[in-house]
């Protein structure tokens, strides 16, 4: 299906990899690994003719198809969900306005008996014909089924793309390419985006996949459990096995160890042979031997052995000082963006010494409360720090939060204080950037090494309570695993935002689920969770009526004449628009209530401070009216 010979690409003189060569076949699905900065996104890119090699070649059956899920994506605003899901069907949309086009001339047609009418009835048919047979009459369906798989709900698929979060965004340029029907399909770390449920869903609809599919990813569980083979690119080379990640990983040493060993036995054998050289050049008699052994040396094959790449990062977290017993308690603390509820009476109290995840869906809550415990957005109820408290935190876009235009060294000099500033060099070598690589801009690392630096300039700060929001991402299974020690070994309290089972597995004791608005604990680890949550889920029951309800509704939409859910679309359309400005409002609103805070004085001393700030209340109190109003006649409509 594709066959790849002699590649090679280099930067800045130096091979990323060099003269490498493999197959790709149906049913092959690789994982593509390798450290932070090896080339496996490159390899991505030229697989699906994005970027041209330095030299090699690459073969393809004729009319192969290339789907290529990339880390940064472009959306064309306006379109809503579901619109941005139908660009995956170019021929059948393409067939469809060429329908109505042929409709409507039908239609203004009165000449039923001319040769051109009758053209106008035989291309009708050839193109029903055609529609059917490429599954225009079940595209829809199959579209809201991928993405309800990948955690939209069927209220989402009227709302603009623009109005949700780029994770969200990615998701649906995943539902596309899995739409496409693709020969080939290349994913670029697909799940650093998804929670553990819609995870789980790709990896049971990969598993399906007749095609070839290639994934960069970190997650060693999802590689585990989807790829039946792996390359890994290091130091220029791949080592390509017909084994999933792990076993991979366990049959790539025990082939080193051989070599190693027969290497060993090699060299034993050319010292004993040098030595008789050495003892036989001396005597006239034995000239004619040593010149036999001389040549019997120069034509032995010397072993070689696997290179490894062991470098990895040295992360150790301090703890600045003590806290109290108690270091994090909440009272019926809620979040509501406009009239969107996402957290309601949430009680909880996280001792010191704790190690907790926080799952669950996207949209569920986790990144909020994480956000209200350091104090980052207003919410309701009492949350309280305990004594001594100190926050460290590493937001999932921590990375973005970074100046492209500074280097690695500035970058961290910046952050740093008396104490620290000293310490700089050490701790970015910790991180492995050494020497030279120090004054490299931030704008030119990739996305996992843009995550190590975040992660060494966090440990500038003091802090005995850590919360991480998705820290894994675009980190390589090495680093990852660097990581998940150091936070073993952390003798702080641990919050831990997290969709990555293997990275979850054995690093906490105790894991809260967000879920309908609610927060639930579970006392134990998180295949202690997945186990009891795999018995709740138990319930065919359940399942079935809410199968039946989802059915009947379907039925009762399609009976929806065109002109209502073109109305229901404008508002929905209309909704999204007026929460993104309810929470820009509310962020405005917020900053003002801080400056007064802060300074008092020197905030209503800004001209026009008090206008301004009640123009903004009365306007969201506007906004909040409005939102009311346009929900109410969805739900009518609904």
């Amino acid at each position: 299906m594709l066959n790849i010979h002699n590649l090679s690409i280099s930067f800045g003189g130096e091979y990323l990899f060099e003269e490498i060569s493999f197959k790709l076949t149906a049913g092959d699905r690789v994982g593509l690994v390798g450290k932070n900065g090896a080339g496996k996104s490159t390899m991505l890119k030229i697989l699906s003719k994005d970027q041209e090699p330095d030299s090699g070649q690459i073969a393809t059956d004729k009319d192969i198809k290339i789907g290529f899920l990339k880390q940064d994506i472009d959306f064309v605003l306006g379109r809503t969900v579901l619109e941005e899901a139908y660009e995956a069907f170019e021929e059948i949309k393409k067939i469809e306005r060429e329908l109505e086009q042929i409709n409507k001339a039908l239609a203004e047609r009165t000449d039923y008996e001319s040769d051109s009418y009758n053209q106008l009835i035989t291309e009708l048919s050839d193109h029903t014909q055609h529609y059917e047979i490429i599954g225009g009459y079940n595209y829809q369906g199959e579209t809201e089924r991928i993405l309800q798989g990948l955690g939209f709900a069927r209220e989402d698929f009227g709302k603009l793309t623009d109005t949700f979060s780029g994770g969200w965004r990615m998701r649906i340029e995943l539902a596309k390419l899995l739409l496409q029907n693709n020969d080939i399909l290349l994913l670029d770390e697909p799940t650093n985006h998804l929670d553990i449920e819609s995870i789980i869903w790709l990896e049971n609809f990969l598993k399906g996949y007749a095609g070839v599919v290639v994934i960069v990813s970190h997650d060693k569980m999802f590689l585990d459990n989807v790829t039946n083979r792996t390359i890994e690119i290091s130091l220029g080379r791949i080592y390509d096995y017909n084994k999933p990640y792990s076993k991979y990983l366990v049959l790539r040493q025990e082939i080193r160890e051989q070599q190693l060993a027969a290497q060993k036995n090699q060299s034993k054998q050319i010292e004993q042979t040098e030595r008789l050289i050495e003892k036989f050049r001396a005597k006239a008699s034995k000239a004619t031997m040593a010149q036999s052994l001389i040549k019997k040396l120069d034509k032995i094959d010397r072993i070689e052995v696997d290179e490894d790449e062991n470098a990895v990062m040295n992360v150790r977290f301090p703890v600045s000082v003590q806290p109290g017993k108690v270091v994090i308690e909440a009272e019926s603390v809620g979040k509501n963006y406009g009239e969107k509820e996402i957290l309601k009476e949430v009680d909880l109290l996280v001792e010191r010494g704790s190690k907790i995840a926080f799952v669950g869906q996207n949209g569920q809550g986790k990144s909020t409360l994480a956000k209200m415990i350091i104090n980052e957005i207003p919410f309701t109820g009492d949350l309280k720090l305990g004594h001594n408290v100190e926050i460290g935190y590493f937001a999932q876009n921590q990375s973005e939060y970074l100046d492209g235009e500074l280097t690695i060294h500035e970058t961290m000099i910046n952050a740093a204080d008396e104490k620290t500033r000293t310490k700089v060099r050490d701790m970015l070598g910790a991180f492995l950037f050494r020497g030279d690589e120090v004054d490299k801009k931030v704008k030119v690392l990739s996305g996992g090494e843009r995550n190590r630096l975040a992660l060494c300039k966090l440990l500038l700060q003091p802090f005995n309570v850590l919360v991480m929001d998705e820290p894994t991402n675009h980190l390589d299974i090495k680093s990852k695993n660097v990581l998940k020690e150091a936070l073993k070994n952390f003798e702080g309290t641990l919050i831990l935002v997290s969709h990555d089972r293997d990275f979850l597995q054995g690093l906490t004791n105790r894991v809260y689920e967000f879920r309908d608005k609610k927060v639930k604990e579970y006392l134990g680890d998180i295949d202690f969770y997945l186990e009891e949550r795999k018995v709740a889920d138990l319930r065919e029951i359940e399942k079935k009526e809410k199968r039946q309800k989802e059915v009947s509704k379907t039925k009762e939409t399609a009976k929806k004449s065109y002109e209502d859910q073109k109305k229901l679309k404008s508002l929905n359309n209309k909704l999204s628009n007026v929460e993104s400005k309810i929470n820009k409002l509310e962020r405005e609103i917020k900053k003002l209530d801080a400056d007064m805070a802060a300074d008092y004085d020197a905030a209503i001393a800004k001209p026009n401070f008090f206008e301004t700030y009640q123009e903004k209340k009365d306007k969201l109190i506007t906004l909040m009216e409005e939102w009311e109003a346009v929900q109410e006649e969805i739900d009518t409509m609904s």
